[in-house]
């Protein structure tokens, strides 16, 4: 590169997440999975959108061996630009891992809803997401409560924009209604970048932890928000 040469936007984003990712996660390849996602919010209207998501989570830090596929999908209701409610539908099958069927080892049916608020607090945008799921494991129902705190910090521009760089960074605490209130907690960081007003990429990591166990995950998001009213 000559002197005076500027860097692209998407190369400072992968030179500033090569610098932040913890060395941590890298080293323990064996104890960390892999989850590549996709979001979507198409407007169809100036009060309703939709909702689509794919996840594949994986056990091992290399997509090659699934732990689980979360397919997503609901309609949301806008109150304003910065209030909206979502009532859904998502299919959950899970896999063991090392398992030697191809079929997963159990299926989850899951009906939810959420309300989501935001409010900028100077350059931070925070973002409060409650949900409710009532889910049927293998047959078995149960219900569960989850609340996640979000704050995204733009790094290169006062405000989250087309080319921006920002910091995504959130905890999430998941309970149960019944005995073993204690789901899992959820605690994330991610280097962002808004390619337009529609489409922006998110790469970080996530803690996840069980009663009984945690694991990180490196994860890779898309998001894509294209708007399918139609232009007056």
């Amino acid at each position: 590169m000559t002197m005076g040469a500027t860097i692209s936007p998407i190369k400072t984003f992968i030179l500033l997440f090569l610098f932040t990712m913890p060395v941590s996660v890298l080293a323990q390849q064996g104890e960390t999975g892999n989850w590549i996602m996709y979001f979507g919010m198409n407007k169809i209207s100036d009060k309703f959108s939709i909702h689509t998501e794919v996840q594949y989570r994986n056990h091992t830090l290399a997509p090659n061996n699934i732990e689980q596929l979360l397919l997503r999908t609901g309609l949301n209701y806008h109150f304003s630009g910065k209030a909206f409610a979502t009532a859904g539908y998502a299919y959950v099958p899970s896999y063991d891992f090392g398992s030697e069927q191809i079929a997963p080892e159990s299926i989850e049916h899951r009906i939810w809803q959420q309300f989501i608020l935001t409010n900028p607090i100077g350059r931070i945008k925070l973002e409060h997401r409650y949900r409710t799921e009532q889910r049927w494991v293998n047959n078995n129902y149960k219900n569960r409560l989850r609340y996640r705190l979000m704050l995204f910090v733009p790094l290169n521009k006062p405000k989250i924009e087309k080319g921006s760089l920002f910091l995504g960074l959130y905890d999430e605490i998941f309970l149960n209604t019944k005995k073993d209130f204690f789901d899992r907690n959820r605690l994330y960081g991610a280097l962002g970048y808004q390619h337009s007003k529609a489409s922006s990429v998110q790469i970080g990591v996530l803690h996840q932890q069980l009663a009984d166990s945690a694991k990180w995950y490196l994860q890779f998001a898309l998001f894509l928000n294209i708007d399918f009213r139609k232009s007056n």
